[in-house]
């Protein structure tokens, strides 16, 4: 299992907010990078985050969703999608490179620059101890719920 801490780090957030992760401690969570708001795989995680999301609460569990998009696209996104959980912006890709999850991808034949969908969960206490790397959306959402059905339940 995994042990690394993960530094603390902050990232402009819909609701008008800005997320700490040391905030979230006390909680687990999950963080999912995703490519592009409003696209057709991001639109399809995110509902299905969306539509367990009281079931991670049940778990103490936290959902939020990072990609390189606008606060404004992300809020525009997340009120058209009806998300419970923040999104966050990470325009400069600090947090995307902290969690090296900028690739290169082929797009119509060319290489570009983006963020290989992935999914990180986080303990209690800050600590990884699950990853998912280059995540194909179906089945994901409930493999990621029966992971944290596995975390110890008491306070740590």
């Amino acid at each position: 299992m995994l042990t690394q801490r993960i530094p603390d780090f902050e990232l402009p957030s819909t609701s008008n907010k800005v997320f700490h992760l040391y905030e979230a401690s006390g909680r687990n969570l999950v963080i999912y990078f995703y490519p592009k708001d409003d696209t057709p795989g991001c639109t399809t995680e995110g509902q299905q985050f969306r539509d367990a999301y009281a079931e991670f609460a049940k778990l103490d569990c936290d959902i939020v969703g990072v990609s390189r998009d606008s606060i404004k696209s992300h809020e525009n996104f997340k009120m058209k999608m009806d998300f419970p959980f923040e999104l966050l912006s990470d325009t400069d890709e600090a947090v995307c490179k902290l969690f090296n999850v900028i690739k290169l991808k082929n797009m119509y034949g060319k290489q570009v620059r983006g963020i290989e969908r992935s999914t990180f969960v986080l303990d209690k206490k800050g600590t990884l101890r699950r990853e998912w790397r280059g995540v194909k959306v179906p089945g994901h959402v409930q493999e990621v719920l029966e992971f944290v059905k596995t975390l110890p339940r008491e306070e740590s």
